[in-house]
């Protein structure tokens, strides 16, 4: 991959070789950040699990203490009184067979995130080459199909995220904006750390954390030492 000038500028300015503490990463990714917009920060965890078993899957939500300074667009698929209570607590789309069917035509996916009752997902099955490929598909284990939409909405809104492992065992997430206190980003990467470590397979042999790589959206990777990282996130 080509990448431009202000990138090999920044990629010369540490060394790329050196596991840094997480807090000296996070300083050096926003220092290194040089896009005229507010970039994202996002960290890669490579973890010891074999993805092609499915007792190893890592997949689950947490929180951000400080969001993620995204505004996060929730769908809802719902009925009855919770289309109500959907809308009350701020989602940006509500529907029901209406909405599947509209997704089914090829409407517009103009959503983050979606969440389900129960009753729906029969129906919300119709959309898994629709959803599924874009990581949408509501599932009980990332808190997404539930009968507290309006609880659910809330907190993605405040910056619950859902997270899932690649097919090569890594985790991608963001932690916030470059524009972010660098104690806010520190505290986001901390929890998401911790979630992650308490996420592990009881089947995954040997060591977890393997390593950890923290990045804007347009700067180079900062290697995180994850002796480090481990010590925040049980203070997290």
């Amino acid at each position: 991959m080509k990448h431009g000038k202000k990138y090999r500028e920044a990629s010369q300015r540490y060394d790329k070789q050196t596991p840094y503490p997480a807090s000296e990463a996070v300083g050096l990714v926003k220092t290194l950040a040089s896009a005229k917009f507010d970039e994202t920060v996002e960290v890669v965890y490579n973890l010891g699990i074999d993805p092609k078993k499915a007792d190893q899957l890592v997949r689950g939500t947490v929180s951000l203490p400080h969001g993620t300074g995204k505004d996060v667009r929730v769908a809802v698929f719902t009925s009855g009184d919770k289309e109500g209570e959907a809308n009350a607590a701020g989602a940006d789309v509500v529907g029901g067979k209406d909405l599947v069917e509209r997704l089914q035509g090829g409407g517009e996916i103009d959503f983050d995130v979606a969440i389900a009752t129960p009753d729906m997902m029969a129906e919300v099955g119709k959309l898994g080459k629709v959803l599924g490929p874009r990581g949408l598909m509501p599932n009980p284990k990332a808190g997404t199909v539930t009968e507290e939409v309006g609880k659910a909405v809330g907190e993605f809104k405040a910056g619950r995220l859902e997270y899932r492992n690649d097919r090569y065992g890594n985790v991608h997430i963001p932690v916030g904006k470059v524009s972010f206190p660098a104690d806010d980003l520190v505290a986001n990467l901390a929890a998401v750390s911790g979630e992650i470590i308490r996420s592990r397979p009881a089947s995954s042999k040997g060591r977890f954390l393997r390593g950890m790589t923290v990045s804007s959206t347009m700067g180079p990777g900062v290697k995180v030492d994850v002796n480090s990282v481990e010590d925040i996130a049980a203070k997290a």
